[in-house]
């Protein structure tokens, strides 16, 4: 079954963005707090819709329909172990000091069942995952034995059952195994496998595309001119939506030009869920995204009370009503945006609960200040101890500082109200990494 269209699942308007072309020169100076943002972006994305997937590649997305087993787990009596299948009252008694002796009678594997039937005094070798034997009512696993092949000599008793996984005990036939919003895991794709399911519907990876914007960048390889930089955004938002779980398109750097800029979003946007943008979103007389995007009358510029970030972009593109970020050229800027803004919308689109990432209370190692009226998003080495999280700040406070970045596993997340912290403080964290989640 193919993938639907987009436009199947878009809904018109935008929490007050008007769908009609704005004056060519106006553009948003709405100011925001950072819960208010998000809750226009997570009120303009919506989920995408499921389809019918091959079951390996539903790994990692959510299912859309409740599970129900047309088959019971075993499907029979079967061995546990690799041994013989017995009689328990034939072994009433056995020690290793006074052993019972058995004759075999046959051999059962798994695959190729036999008509066999275990009789008193007798048993049957048995290998693990084939079934019983009539008669039979438990296994003797072939360590307790001498390992005979003609008669057996069994050293130990049985408990009645012993060794046999029993018909329907794990899942029984037309009982539901996985509930519709379940994230399908490695432990999930196996019950699916084994009730037999080669299809599941599941909500698909949101396609990304990623386009870095800024005459001064350079691809990665190439030699650097003066006043050039490489782009690091372009893959740092790539990297993040590939590990959010989206299928993402790195187009790379577009100049700073206006025809450029809006042709290049258009051609992204057939194979496009989301678009993210990076520069050309802050007050400057060259930042063409914002110039040429306020146009549309469908995205807005909001300034948003928080840092690094302060200067968001969101909206709509085309006919489908794509959505698009279009975040600040700054890289930690653009990577806390992520995490606060995008990674929540890609998280709404697959299904995924909880949209956000939890919040962990620690103890500040060391103080620093804190603009006021701005929710800060500092750069933090965590670590879990014995009394709870502890976090000390890494690198500087510089929207442009990456090394720090790059040691961070959390932030700290200082509120618009508090102008500093002082070691000891107990602060909030914005868990990063998935061994600190």
């Amino acid at each position: 079954m193919a993938r639907p269209t987009r436009s199947a699942h878009r809904t018109s308007g935008w929490c007050g963005v008007s769908t009609r072309k704005a004056p060519p020169t106006r553009v948003s100076l709405v100011k925001r707090s950072v819960e208010e943002h998000l809750e226009a972006v997570l009120g303009r994305v919506t989920a995408l819709p499921a389809f019918d997937q091959p079951l390996m590649e539903a790994l990692g997305l959510v299912l859309a329909e409740d599970i129900v087993s047309g088959v019971s787990l075993p499907g029979f009596d079967n061995s546990a172990m690799d041994g013989y299948a017995v009689r328990a009252e034939d072994l009433a008694g056995a020690t290793a000091e006074s052993p019972v002796t058995l004759a075999v009678v046959g051999e059962q594997r798994a695959g190729r069942p036999e008509p066999t039937m275990v009789t008193p005094g007798k048993c049957i070798r048995i290998m693990t995952g084939a079934p019983m034997p009539r008669g039979a009512d438990s296994v003797v696993q072939v360590e307790w034995t001498d390992g005979g092949t003609v008669n057996v000599r069994i050293e130990k008793q049985p408990a009645l059952g012993q060794s046999v996984r029993r018909f329907g005990e794990d899942v029984k036939a037309g009982e539901q195994v996985l509930e519709r919003d379940t994230l399908l895991g490695p432990r999930q794709i196996a019950v699916l496998a084994a009730v037999g399911r080669a299809r599941v519907k599941a909500r698909p990876r949101p396609r990304v595309v990623v386009i870095s914007t800024g005459s001064e960048l350079r691809e990665l390889g190439g030699a650097l001119g003066d006043g050039q930089i490489y782009d690091s955004n372009s893959y740092t938002m790539a990297a993040c939506a590939r590990a959010a779980g989206a299928e993402v398109y790195r187009v790379g750097v577009v100049d700073d030009d206006a025809k450029k800029i809006m042709d290049t979003l258009m051609d992204q946007l057939s194979r496009a869920d989301l678009v993210i943008t990076t520069g050309g979103v802050s007050m400057g007389a060259y930042d063409v995204v914002k110039e040429v995007l306020a146009k549309t009358g469908t995205v807005d510029f909001p300034s948003v009370a928080m840092q690094p970030g302060k200067p968001q972009g969101f909206g709509v593109l085309g006919p489908d009503e794509v959505p698009i970020f279009t975040l600040p050229g700054n890289p930690v800027s653009a990577y806390v945006s992520f995490e606060v803004f995008v990674r929540p919308a890609l998280r709404k689109l697959m299904g995924l609960m909880p949209y956000q990432r939890s919040l962990a209370h620690a103890v500040a190692l060391d103080e620093f200040k804190s603009p006021p009226g701005r929710r800060q998003f500092v750069r933090a080495a965590a670590r879990l101890g014995d009394e709870g999280w502890m976090a000390s700040t890494v690198g500087g406070h510089g929207s442009h500082l990456l090394g720090g970045l790059s040691r961070a596993n959390a932030l700290i997340v200082v509120p618009e109200d508090v102008t500093s912290v002082r070691a000891g403080d107990q602060v909030e964290l914005l868990l990063l990494d998935e061994e600190t989640r």
